[in-house]
């Protein structure tokens, strides 16, 4: 079906991709909820890989922002949080894939944040309700520049950090996250025919906690690179 558009059609987004002029264009955003004991405690959520499974949430593709980028305080929340995060770029198309072929579908990694309204999130969770407003909202999905599995190897595990006004508030390890990349990827895929431009975010450490106007938040994972949000 063809005809002419009512309004200009919003551009695709895009990631910058690590020593490349070329760029990521980004298909779908899914998060992995609670994937590391220590936060799932401090959460007030006690989590049994034995008898759970992975859960997840999405955020829009067009509020994905690039690392360096400046953001305002958002709109009803009193309670933004960081979440330093893993992120896992998919570069090839699979479905039911299996644990030992998940590598084969990663096109790289990045550094993220998950930004969120948490009072709004705890609110919906309060009720039973899904988490969009306090997960999926303007400028929340903050990526650095993907690094290529090609170029780095594959990584399980390294050292995660973040700090506000150079303060250290997140320290862990990769290896600590309870289902690991290819567990997701096998996991997901059982859900959702993956895509080249699926962008995932597997889980923030323990150490989640407020950030203000005027404060600045740095983040790094070993091998992978650094990320970095002003809060105006």
């Amino acid at each position: 079906m063809s005809g002419k558009l009512i309004f200009e059609a919003r551009p695709p987004m895009t990631v910058a991709i690590a020593n490349s002029e070329a760029r990521y264009p980004v298909n779908r955003v899914f998060c992995v909820g609670r994937n590391y004991l220590a936060h799932a405690s401090e959460m007030g959520v006690t989590v049994d890989k034995a008898t759970q499974e992975p859960f997840y949430f999405m955020k829009d593709p067009s509020n994905v922002i690039a690392s360096g980028s400046t953001v305002a305080y958002p709109p009803m929340s009193s309670n933004y949080h960081y979440e330093m995060e893993f992120v896992v770029a998919i570069g090839k198309a699979g479905f039911e894939v299996a644990e030992a072929d998940a590598d084969e579908l990663i096109y790289g990694y990045a550094c993220g944040l998950d930004m969120t309204r948490r009072d709004l999130q705890l609110k919906a969770r309060e009720a039973g309700r899904p988490w969009d407003l306090g997960k999926n909202f303007e400028k929340s999905a903050v990526i650095s520049p993907i690094v290529t599995r090609e170029s780095v190897g594959t990584i399980n595990e390294g050292a995660i950090e973040l700090r506000v006004d150079g303060a250290t508030k997140q320290s862990s390890d990769l290896n600590l996250l309870i289902w690991n990349v290819r567990e997701i990827i096998a996991h997901l895929s059982k859900f959702y025919h993956l895509e080249p431009g699926d962008l995932i975010y597997t889980g923030t450490p323990e150490g989640v906690g407020p950030v203000v106007a005027g404060e600045k938040i740095e983040g790094s994972i070993a091998n992978v690179g650094t990320i970095e949000l002003t809060i105006a």
